[in-house]
């Protein structure tokens, strides 16, 4: 079994032991190793533009938000916008700020057919510290890995 083939094992290991609907979950630096070892797996991120903005992004990401920003009201089309815009074939990896839209986005993919979607666990900025200030205990940007403003 060679590395990819570990951490998807692993994260459909996490998936069963967590009930989730969909594939499974990895970490950041899992996802970020599969992404950089194989071309045909595809970051989603689903934040708001709003937080790719003034947050910053993964620059090889596809931006289908799952809520917009003022207010986070949901995007009624993000089933139609994945559909359109990615084949079933691929395998998926969502991302949002800590995992929770992500999550969602992941759960929606499944309903749809994509048998390989993955969230990605503590998404790009990460839990907050007691401070309530996020990119100090996880996530992508707390990991050092690649990102951009």
């Amino acid at each position: 079994m060679n590395e990819q083939q570990q951490i998807l094992q692993l994260a459909q290991n996490r998936g069963a032991e967590n009930g989730l609907p969909y594939a499974g979950a990895v970490t950041p630096q899992e996802a970020c190793e599969l992404l950089q070892k194989n071309p045909e797996f595809l970051l989603i991120d689903v934040r708001t533009q709003a937080e790719l903005a003034l947050v910053g992004r993964v620059p090889s990401a596809l931006n289908i938000e799952w809520a917009f920003y003022h207010g986070m009201a949901q995007n009624q089309d993000f089933a139609k916008e994945l559909s359109e815009k990615v084949a079933t074939s691929k395998t998926l990896i969502f991302m949002c700020r800590t995992g929770g839209r992500s999550h969602n986005a992941a759960a929606v993919a499944a309903s749809l057919g994509y048998t390989q979607a993955y969230n990605m666990l503590e998404g790009f900025e990460g839990e907050a510290n007691s401070l309530n200030q996020r990119t100090m205990l996880n996530g992508w940007k707390h990991a050092g890995l690649p990102w951009t403003n």
